[in-house]
């Protein structure tokens, strides 16, 4: 391998690596997606196509006997950056965010705020033409995600097949930009279940959730491609709606409308309403200032990327001009 491939293939690991970090934050705080972290760094189809692969390809060659093909099939440059960074952030940030969540809730809430429009913005640009069908699908989906974050927690029947769905729905809503599948989890009373299953070592329950999510994350993951390839402006559409309609959620100022006590005794919030500001105070401008920097930050990864994609394009426009250029020289020297 050349000095240029190593380079290119570290710094891609290191993009990767950074994703998955932004992947990882997102998804310790109910309410966001890291979903929508992969959207806007630009690799969304490709983790779909690689867990397709990885739970369907992948396992039909395995059962086949065709290990080396199946070994050869994983997308081990692509994944393992990637789940390395989402697996450092959830394990060095978890603390942090708890603490941020519950000391300063509103600075927060702000910054993911302007997070959240930015990369509304920026998926706009992916629909190449924009029609009445692509209009509707926002609205639709804006509704749809914004009932959703307002749901009020339901009780579900405290059964193995009742955490296998929760499980399978809530890893779809994972990969969805703009749904949070640890806020579905509290939204179907099972997330309080999985944390006590975790503390307990409670191997059978934690098994079949995870049975679930596997299940769900591979015939979701078929569906968004086959969308992708069929419908690709309808699903950007869509997937912007349910960006638009998380908003809700992540709106930083609330009056709390109904509590109740937590399996550790604590008072946490159960139905809220988004209010605006009492007064406008530093905490309120700093709030702004956080939105704004949010919505910056997002919108110069997304320059980078943008610029990154076009120099690439340009390159390999590039190399295929000298590489037909030589191949008519050697013809010519030929005749």
């Amino acid at each position: 391998m050349s000095k240029a491939s190593i380079s290119s293939h570290l710094k891609s690991s290191i993009r990767l690596f950074l994703t998955g970090f932004g992947m990882g934050s997102a998804d310790i705080v109910p309410g966001v997606s890291g979903g929508t972290v992969a959207f806007i760094m630009g690799i969304y189809e490709e983790l779909i196509q690689s867990i397709k692969t990885v739970s369907g390809e992948v396992p039909k060659l395995f059962l086949q006997g065709k290990f080396r093909e199946a070994w050869e099939k994983i997308p081990f440059a692509f994944l393992i950056p990637l789940a390395i960074g989402l697996f450092t952030a959830v394990l060095s940030l978890s603390n942090a965010v708890s603490y941020l969540l519950q000391t300063y809730p509103e600075f927060l809430w702000s910054f993911f705020f302007g997070l959240i429009v930015a990369s509304v913005m920026i998926v706009r640009k992916r629909v190449v033409t924009w029609n009445t069908h692509d209009y509707a699908a926002v609205v639709l989906m804006t509704v749809v995600a914004y009932v959703v974050v307002g749901a009020v927690p339901v009780e579900t029947p405290n059964t193995l097949l009742a955490l296998f769905l929760s499980g399978a729905i809530a890893i779809c809503a994972m990969i969805l930009p703009g749904i949070s599948g640890s806020f579905l989890l509290v939204i179907m009373g099972k997330y309080e279940q999985v944390l006590m299953a975790i503390n307990s070592r409670d191997f059978l329950s934690l098994a079949v959730f995870g049975l679930g999510t596997v299940v769900g994350l591979g015939l979701f993951s078929r569906v968004l491609s086959w969308l992708f390839k069929k419908h690709h402006d309808v699903v950007i559409a869509m997937l912007m709606g349910f960006m638009v309609g998380s908003l809700r959620k992540v709106w930083p100022w609330k009056e709390v409308l109904l509590t109740r006590i937590n399996s550790h005794g604590e008072l946490v919030p159960v139905v809220e309403q988004n209010i605006l500001p009492g007064q406008f105070n530093t905490d309120v401008l700093f709030s702004i200032a956080l939105m704004i920097l949010g919505y910056l930050l997002v919108t110069m990864l997304d320059k980078v990327h943008v610029t990154k994609e076009y120099v690439k394009d340009i390159d390999d426009k590039q190399f295929v001009k000298e590489h037909a250029e030589a191949i008519k020289s050697q013809k010519s020297g030929e005749l």
